[in-house]
């Protein structure tokens, strides 16, 4: 028997610049999806939460999803191929809504390695800089974003404990 532990994220030694992940699985956003994360956050304008507002008041003339959540989304889809095993996430450098995203529209993502440099001040880390896209079903871009992510060294790195034995997870305890 072998037990299998689900890789997640990287550490620096792991990042080669040019370097492309491409994130699954794709996330179909709904309109629940879109009025929680409105209500949430207290963002209550009617172009996302208004079907008649949107329909009669807006140049698209139905509901958008609010940009935060498509970031939030694509930003977390990433999360196990890039910032899963990282120290803080530093910076987003740039972040651009290059078209609106619908009720019903599926997100995929993309994240290229821009850069890779260790830290001057310590020597267990580095810092990685990538960039994302995220995509509609269309294939348009919806979203891009460039950021900075401090990623341990392998050696340094914590290591992943469980809070049960290894008799616990298989069926032995």
């Amino acid at each position: 028997m072998t037990t299998h532990d689900r890789p997640f994220g990287r550490y620096f030694e792991d990042f080669e610049i040019g370097d492309v992940y491409r994130h699954w699985p794709g996330k179909t956003i709904t309109e629940a999806d879109d009025h929680l994360f409105c209500m949430i956050t207290m963002n209550h304008h009617p172009l996302h939460t208004n079907e008649w507002f949107a329909q009669h008041e807006t140049v698209h003339g139905k509901n958008v999803v609010v940009g935060n959540l498509v970031y939030s989304l694509v930003l977390g889809m990433s999360v196990p191929d890039v910032s899963g095993a990282a120290i803080a996430n530093l910076e987003v450098e740039t972040l651009t809504h290059s078209r609106p995203t619908f009720h019903g529209d599926t997100i995929y993502a993309v994240t290229k390695v821009l850069d890779k440099r260790e830290s001057g001040s310590r020597p267990d880390r580095g810092v990685v800089t990538v960039e994302t896209r995220a995509f509609n079903q269309r294939s348009e871009e919806v979203c891009y974003f460039r950021r900075k992510v401090m990623i341990w060294k392998r050696e340094a790195a914590p290591e992943r404990r469980f809070p049960y034995s290894d008799e616990a997870a298989v069926g032995q305890g």
